[in-house]
């Protein structure tokens, strides 16, 4: 049997055919230093057929391709045309193409070099939204800020108390300390004046007229106009650097939501973002089994224990969950392994799915929360494989939602332009509609007439004239206004005469 080898080269795509190869001894030294040699090589191994890049940046994309485990057209016509075409009954024939042309000894180095700095660039670049680099940098930070406003906040202290010692008891948090002290400045102006000021700051009045009470009769010393300068640039600092990790706390929270929603919904964005951290990025902690990912930041820990025989940590950096310290003390290590489970469902899904969504997290914490109930309490959780359903059934449902939503507006649209074209054909068709209301008046007040009139000429009883009347008066309403006109004339003039006669014959 054939056996045809592809290699992907920096310029294309090699298809050779091995021939006398030895598969038994393939794997002894003696085979595999004689297959360096050029010209036994050359024997053991035939080029088949040759296809080379079209420019770097099919290069480029041929080797994603290829790395990825996906088949591109061009390798796949490639293949089909160069490889024997098996029938019933006939041998394959074998198609050689070579087309290498002008090859300089230094080409196929540097094409080599080129498409790895492509390659290396595109891999840096690929999917710039999940990148969690910025998500391993902002936590380092966040956690560097933390020691050092506290440090910092325990220097502003110490140097304050020097002068008024009594304001250490009275406000306890170190961000509402250096605001008052950079209020404050000099403990001798306290007044009542200042008590609506730190009102602001420390929102309860109280205190505020107790910091100016204990000012009043303070014991500390009283410090020169640069040293109170210092303590309030010093003040200064440590209050910006508590507003910067106010800003960057919500960015991490931005990050989290962007590239590990459920994971963050599931065990909080900080000890999310230290997981990844502490794997080194979300593939790698998609990666780790459940058991790996519990004691996750206790290696030191594990390593001492395998060491000494003794007994193994049972949490690592899910320690600082919440669910671990609602845990009663028997039951924590159950609730880490269990938690580290749904954390590592939540971190493969996050990984590898394609829409971001936080509907898995937050049925993932529903499990949890019935797993702490069932502990404490023993009410039996749902199972797994229901609450998976359910959690697909959801994000199904907010797909189909996401569909419908551009169709709406779209019809929104239509409907716009629908009124927009009838408004412009109503303003066309203004000039007509008001030339048939003036008819219609006409008509209207023509019929009001008659109708007048026959009503007087029933009251006089002459029925048969009437009648004759009614009907040419009614075949005579759908002519233009000037005969209407004449035919209103007439029947006036005949009921004249009507009445002269009637006159006469009362006289007779």
């Amino acid at each position: 049997m054939a056996l045809y080898l592809l290699y992907e080269t920096a310029s294309g795509y090699s298809l050779f055919l091995a021939h006398g190869l030895d598969q038994i001894g393939q794997n002894t030294e003696a085979v595999r230093s004689s297959i360096s040699d050029m010209n036994r090589f050359g024997k053991v191994v035939q080029l088949t057929a040759f296809h080379p890049f079209e420019s770097a940046l099919d290069a480029l994309n041929q080797c994603n391709s290829v790395s990825e485990g996906l088949m591109t057209d061009e390798l796949r016509n490639f293949l089909e045309l160069n490889l024997p075409k098996v029938k019933e009954g006939k041998k394959p024939k074998f198609s050689l193409g070579v087309f290498i042309k002008d090859l300089k000894p230094g080409d196929l180095e540097k094409a080599q070099l080129g498409l790895g700095h492509s390659y290396s660039r595109a891999k840096v670049k690929f999917n710039v939204n999940r990148v969690d680099n910025m998500v391993i940098q902002a936590i380092f930070l966040l956690d560097t800020l933390d020691k050092d406003i506290n440090s910092f906040s325990m220097r502003v202290r110490e140097w304050y108390s020097w002068h008024f010692p009594e304001l250490v008891k009275i406000v306890n948090d170190n961000y509402l300390y250096a605001r008052v002290v950079k209020l404050i400045e000099d403990k001798s102006k306290l007044s009542d004046d200042i008590i609506p000021a730190l009102t602001d700051i420390l929102g309860d009045e109280d205190k505020a007229k107790e910091i100016v009470e204990a000012g009043k009769a303070s014991m500390g010393q009283d410090l020169s106009a640069i040293d109170l300068v210092n303590v309030q640039m010093f003040a200064q600092r440590v209050m910006d650097l508590s507003e910067y990790r106010k800003r960057l706390y919500d960015y991490l929270v931005t990050k989290m939501s962007d590239i590990a929603p459920n994971l963050a919904s599931l065990i909080g964005e900080v000890v999310g973002a230290r997981l990844i951290s502490h794997a080194g990025s979300l593939t790698n902690l998609a990666k780790c089994p459940s058991s790996t990912l519990q004691i996750l930041g206790a290696e030191k820990a594990l390593f001492r224990a395998l060491k000494t025989r003794g007994n193994t940590p049972k949490y690592g950096l899910i320690f600082h969950s919440s669910f671990i310290g609602r845990a009663s003390a028997r039951n924590k290590g159950r609730m880490a392994r269990y938690l580290a489970n749904k954390c590592s469902i939540a971190s493969r899904i996050d990984c590898f799915a394609e829409s971001n969504t936080t509907i898995f997290g937050e049925k993932l914490r529903e499990q949890v929360e019935e797993r702490l109930d069932f502990y404490d309490k023993g009410v039996a959780p749902r199972k797994n494989i229901d609450v998976m359903k359910a959690a697909m059934e959801s994000t199904q449902n907010n797909d189909v939602e996401m569909e419908e939503a551009p169709t709406d507006a779209s019809g929104k649209k239509s409907k716009k332009k629908k009124d927009k074209t009838a408004a412009a054909n109503g303003d066309a068709s203004e000039e007509p509609k008001s030339e048939k209301k003036k008819k219609e008046k006409r008509k209207l007040d023509e019929e009001l007439e008659q109708a007048q009139d026959e009503a007087a000429e029933h009251t006089n009883g002459v029925n048969g004239v009437d009648a004759q009347e009614d009907g040419t008066a009614k075949k005579k309403k759908k002519k233009k206004a000037k005969d209407d006109g004449e035919d209103v004339q007439a029947v006036s003039e005949k009921k004249k005469k009507k009445k002269k006669s009637r006159t006469e014959d009362d006289d007779e």
